[in-house]
Protein backbone atom coordinates (compact mmCIF):
# COMPACT_ATOMS: atom_id res chain seq x y z
CA UNK A 1 0.00 0.00 0.00
CA UNK A 2 1.05 3.56 -0.61
CA UNK A 3 2.90 4.84 2.43
CA UNK A 4 1.10 8.18 2.19
CA UNK A 5 -1.81 6.90 4.23
CA UNK A 6 -2.57 10.33 5.70
CA UNK A 7 -3.86 11.41 2.26
CA UNK A 8 -5.46 8.11 1.33
CA UNK A 9 -9.16 8.30 0.55
CA UNK A 10 -11.04 5.20 -0.55
CA UNK A 11 -12.89 5.78 -3.83
CA UNK A 12 -15.06 2.66 -3.86
CA UNK A 13 -18.71 2.28 -2.96
CA UNK A 14 -18.96 -1.50 -2.85
CA UNK A 15 -18.35 -1.85 0.91
CA UNK A 16 -21.90 -0.85 1.75
CA UNK A 17 -23.29 -2.56 -1.36
CA UNK A 18 -21.93 -5.99 -0.36
CA UNK A 19 -22.30 -5.55 3.42
CA UNK A 20 -25.62 -7.43 3.48
CA UNK A 21 -24.35 -10.43 1.48
CA UNK A 22 -24.55 -12.64 4.56
CA UNK A 23 -24.53 -16.01 2.81
CA UNK A 24 -21.46 -15.06 0.82
CA UNK A 25 -19.64 -13.88 3.93
CA UNK A 26 -20.53 -17.12 5.71
CA UNK A 27 -19.19 -19.11 2.76
CA UNK A 28 -15.95 -17.14 2.81
CA UNK A 29 -15.65 -17.78 6.54
CA UNK A 30 -16.01 -21.53 6.07
CA UNK A 31 -13.29 -21.51 3.40
CA UNK A 32 -10.80 -19.35 5.30
CA UNK A 33 -11.34 -20.35 8.94
CA UNK A 34 -8.78 -23.22 8.92
CA UNK A 35 -6.01 -20.73 8.10
CA UNK A 36 -6.84 -18.00 10.65
CA UNK A 37 -5.03 -18.29 13.95
CA UNK A 38 -3.28 -16.33 16.68
CA UNK A 39 -2.70 -12.60 16.27
CA UNK A 40 -4.43 -11.42 13.09
CA UNK A 41 -3.66 -8.36 11.00
CA UNK A 42 -6.58 -7.50 8.71
CA UNK A 43 -5.23 -5.18 6.03
CA UNK A 44 -7.73 -2.76 4.51
CA UNK A 45 -10.41 -3.54 7.08
CA UNK A 46 -12.84 -0.99 5.60
CA UNK A 47 -16.13 -0.72 7.50
CA UNK A 48 -15.61 -3.98 9.40
CA UNK A 49 -17.97 -6.32 7.54
CA UNK A 50 -15.23 -8.95 7.18
CA UNK A 51 -14.01 -8.31 10.73
CA UNK A 52 -17.38 -9.25 12.19
CA UNK A 53 -17.59 -12.43 10.14
CA UNK A 54 -14.05 -13.73 10.71
CA UNK A 55 -13.29 -12.42 14.22
CA UNK A 56 -14.63 -15.58 15.88
CA UNK A 57 -12.14 -17.77 13.99
CA UNK A 58 -9.52 -17.07 16.65
CA UNK A 59 -9.48 -15.82 20.24
CA UNK A 60 -6.14 -14.12 19.70
CA UNK A 61 -5.59 -10.37 19.23
CA UNK A 62 -7.05 -8.80 16.09
CA UNK A 63 -5.70 -5.64 14.49
CA UNK A 64 -7.69 -3.81 11.81
CA UNK A 65 -5.39 -1.75 9.59
CA UNK A 66 -7.17 0.82 7.41
CA UNK A 67 -5.38 3.53 5.37
CA UNK A 68 -8.45 5.74 4.88
CA UNK A 69 -8.91 7.89 8.04
CA UNK A 70 -12.62 8.29 7.34
CA UNK A 71 -13.22 4.55 7.10
CA UNK A 72 -11.03 3.91 10.14
CA UNK A 73 -13.11 6.37 12.17
CA UNK A 74 -16.33 4.79 10.93
CA UNK A 75 -15.02 1.33 11.82
CA UNK A 76 -14.00 2.44 15.32
CA UNK A 77 -17.46 3.92 15.94
CA UNK A 78 -19.19 0.84 14.54
CA UNK A 79 -17.20 -1.55 16.75
CA UNK A 80 -18.15 0.48 19.82
CA UNK A 81 -21.83 0.17 18.92
CA UNK A 82 -21.64 -3.60 18.26
CA UNK A 83 -18.58 -4.73 20.23
CA UNK A 84 -16.69 -7.93 19.48
CA UNK A 85 -14.84 -9.91 22.12
CA UNK A 86 -11.91 -9.69 22.38
CA UNK A 87 -12.20 -6.22 20.87
CA UNK A 88 -10.21 -5.58 17.67
CA UNK A 89 -7.68 -2.76 17.65
CA UNK A 90 -8.22 -0.23 14.84
CA UNK A 91 -5.12 1.45 13.41
CA UNK A 92 -4.96 4.01 10.61
CA UNK A 93 -2.09 3.36 8.24
CA UNK A 94 -0.47 0.90 5.87
CA UNK A 95 1.80 -2.12 6.21
CA UNK A 96 4.79 0.01 5.22
CA UNK A 97 4.27 2.07 8.38
CA UNK A 98 4.34 -0.83 10.83
CA UNK A 99 7.45 -1.20 12.94
CA UNK A 100 10.10 -3.87 12.21
CA UNK A 101 9.42 -5.44 15.60
CA UNK A 102 5.76 -6.11 14.77
CA UNK A 103 4.72 -9.57 13.60
CA UNK A 104 1.52 -11.55 13.21
CA UNK A 105 0.32 -15.14 12.94
CA UNK A 106 -2.20 -14.36 10.18
CA UNK A 107 -2.41 -11.58 7.61
CA UNK A 108 -5.71 -11.08 5.78
CA UNK A 109 -6.23 -9.27 2.48
CA UNK A 110 -9.94 -9.71 1.77
CA UNK A 111 -10.87 -7.87 -1.45
CA UNK A 112 -7.89 -5.57 -0.92
CA UNK A 113 -4.90 -6.58 -3.07
CA UNK A 114 -6.68 -5.60 -6.29
CA UNK A 115 -6.76 -2.01 -4.94
CA UNK A 116 -2.96 -1.91 -4.57
CA UNK A 117 -0.94 -0.82 -7.60
CA UNK A 118 2.34 -2.47 -6.58
CA UNK A 119 0.94 -5.80 -5.43
CA UNK A 120 4.24 -7.75 -5.47
CA UNK A 121 5.87 -5.18 -3.19
CA UNK A 122 2.86 -5.37 -0.87
CA UNK A 123 3.14 -9.15 -0.73
CA UNK A 124 6.78 -8.82 0.33
CA UNK A 125 5.80 -6.39 3.09
CA UNK A 126 3.20 -8.91 4.24
CA UNK A 127 5.76 -11.72 4.24
CA UNK A 128 8.08 -9.63 6.42
CA UNK A 129 5.29 -9.16 8.98
CA UNK A 130 4.43 -12.84 9.19
CA UNK A 131 5.68 -15.08 11.99
CA UNK A 132 7.15 -18.51 11.15
CA UNK A 133 4.31 -20.97 10.74
CA UNK A 134 1.86 -18.15 10.04
CA UNK A 135 -0.48 -17.73 7.05
CA UNK A 136 -1.00 -14.99 4.52
CA UNK A 137 -4.58 -15.17 3.23
CA UNK A 138 -5.55 -13.28 0.07
CA UNK A 139 -9.03 -13.20 -1.50
CA UNK A 140 -9.58 -11.28 -4.74
CA UNK A 141 -12.03 -10.96 -7.65
CA UNK A 142 -11.05 -13.42 -10.37
CA UNK A 143 -10.44 -13.28 -14.14
CA UNK A 144 -9.35 -10.17 -15.98
CA UNK A 145 -11.99 -10.92 -18.60
CA UNK A 146 -14.58 -9.69 -16.11
CA UNK A 147 -12.79 -6.38 -15.49
CA UNK A 148 -15.48 -3.74 -15.98
CA UNK A 149 -16.11 -0.02 -15.57
CA UNK A 150 -17.37 -0.93 -12.09
CA UNK A 151 -13.91 -2.35 -11.24
CA UNK A 152 -12.25 0.83 -12.45
CA UNK A 153 -14.74 3.04 -10.61
CA UNK A 154 -14.04 1.40 -7.25
CA UNK A 155 -10.28 1.55 -7.63
CA UNK A 156 -9.33 -1.91 -8.87
CA UNK A 157 -6.05 -2.21 -10.76
CA UNK A 158 -6.64 -5.78 -11.88
CA UNK A 159 -8.43 -9.08 -11.27
CA UNK A 160 -6.50 -12.30 -10.55
CA UNK A 161 -6.25 -15.95 -11.50
CA UNK A 162 -4.28 -18.87 -10.05
CA UNK A 163 -1.14 -18.36 -12.22
CA UNK A 164 -1.02 -14.71 -11.14
CA UNK A 165 -1.31 -15.76 -7.49
CA UNK A 166 1.54 -18.25 -7.86
CA UNK A 167 3.69 -15.57 -9.50
CA UNK A 168 3.16 -13.28 -6.50
CA UNK A 169 4.67 -15.79 -4.04
CA UNK A 170 7.36 -14.01 -1.96
CA UNK A 171 10.70 -15.86 -1.67
CA UNK A 172 10.24 -16.47 2.06
CA UNK A 173 6.75 -18.00 1.76
CA UNK A 174 5.32 -21.22 0.38
CA UNK A 175 2.05 -21.25 -1.55
CA UNK A 176 -0.01 -23.78 0.39
CA UNK A 177 -3.17 -23.73 -1.72
CA UNK A 178 -4.96 -21.65 -4.33
CA UNK A 179 -8.59 -22.15 -5.29
CA UNK A 180 -11.68 -20.50 -6.70
CA UNK A 181 -15.08 -19.82 -5.12
CA UNK A 182 -18.51 -19.08 -6.60
CA UNK A 183 -18.53 -21.11 -9.81
CA UNK A 184 -22.22 -20.48 -10.47
CA UNK A 185 -21.73 -16.79 -9.82
CA UNK A 186 -19.03 -16.83 -12.48
CA UNK A 187 -21.54 -18.17 -15.02
CA UNK A 188 -23.97 -15.46 -13.99
CA UNK A 189 -21.27 -12.82 -14.45
CA UNK A 190 -20.39 -14.27 -17.83
CA UNK A 191 -23.99 -13.95 -18.97
CA UNK A 192 -24.14 -10.43 -17.63
CA UNK A 193 -20.93 -9.57 -19.46
CA UNK A 194 -21.96 -11.03 -22.81
CA UNK A 195 -25.71 -10.35 -22.85
CA UNK A 196 -26.80 -7.66 -20.42
CA UNK A 197 -23.50 -5.75 -20.51
CA UNK A 198 -24.30 -4.23 -17.12
CA UNK A 199 -21.32 -2.69 -15.34
CA UNK A 200 -22.39 -1.92 -11.79
CA UNK A 201 -24.47 -4.42 -9.75
CA UNK A 202 -27.65 -3.15 -8.12
CA UNK A 203 -28.77 -3.95 -4.56
CA UNK A 204 -31.49 -6.19 -6.05
CA UNK A 205 -28.89 -8.13 -8.05
CA UNK A 206 -26.66 -8.51 -4.99
CA UNK A 207 -29.60 -9.82 -2.95
CA UNK A 208 -30.52 -12.34 -5.67
CA UNK A 209 -26.93 -13.54 -6.00
CA UNK A 210 -26.51 -13.89 -2.25
CA UNK A 211 -29.80 -15.70 -1.61
CA UNK A 212 -30.08 -17.89 -4.71
CA UNK A 213 -26.66 -18.28 -6.36
CA UNK A 214 -24.23 -18.55 -3.44
CA UNK A 215 -25.96 -21.60 -1.85
CA UNK A 216 -25.77 -23.44 -5.20
CA UNK A 217 -22.15 -22.40 -5.68
CA UNK A 218 -21.25 -23.94 -2.32
CA UNK A 219 -22.42 -27.31 -3.65
CA UNK A 220 -21.02 -27.00 -7.17
CA UNK A 221 -17.66 -25.66 -5.99
CA UNK A 222 -17.19 -28.81 -3.93
CA UNK A 223 -18.09 -31.06 -6.87
CA UNK A 224 -15.61 -29.39 -9.23
CA UNK A 225 -12.90 -29.16 -6.52
CA UNK A 226 -12.98 -25.37 -6.52
CA UNK A 227 -11.38 -25.31 -9.96
CA UNK A 228 -13.41 -22.36 -11.27
CA UNK A 229 -15.13 -19.35 -9.78
CA UNK A 230 -15.66 -15.61 -9.66
CA UNK A 231 -13.35 -15.23 -6.64
CA UNK A 232 -9.81 -16.57 -6.20
CA UNK A 233 -8.13 -17.35 -2.88
CA UNK A 234 -4.42 -17.78 -2.22
CA UNK A 235 -2.96 -19.12 1.05
CA UNK A 236 0.75 -18.78 1.76
CA UNK A 237 2.61 -20.07 4.81
CA UNK A 238 5.96 -19.01 6.26
CA UNK A 239 8.06 -22.13 6.98
CA UNK A 240 9.40 -22.80 10.46
CA UNK A 241 12.87 -24.03 11.37
CA UNK A 242 11.38 -27.52 11.87
CA UNK A 243 9.86 -27.74 8.38
CA UNK A 244 11.70 -30.04 5.95
CA UNK A 245 13.84 -28.28 3.36
CA UNK A 246 12.38 -28.32 -0.18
Amino acid sequence: MDAKSQTYEYVGQELDLFALAKRWKAYVRSALAPYIQGHVLEVGAGIGTTTRVLRTCTSGPWTCLEPDPGLAARLTKSLKMTPLSPAPLVRTGTTSELGPEESFDTLLYIDVLEHIEHDAAEMQLAANLLKPGGCLVVLCPAHQFFFSPFDAAIGHYRRYNRPMMRKLTPPTLTLETCFYLDSVGMLLSLGNRLVLKSGSPTPTQIAFWDSKIVPVSRIVDRLILRSQGKTVVGIWRKPTALDPKP
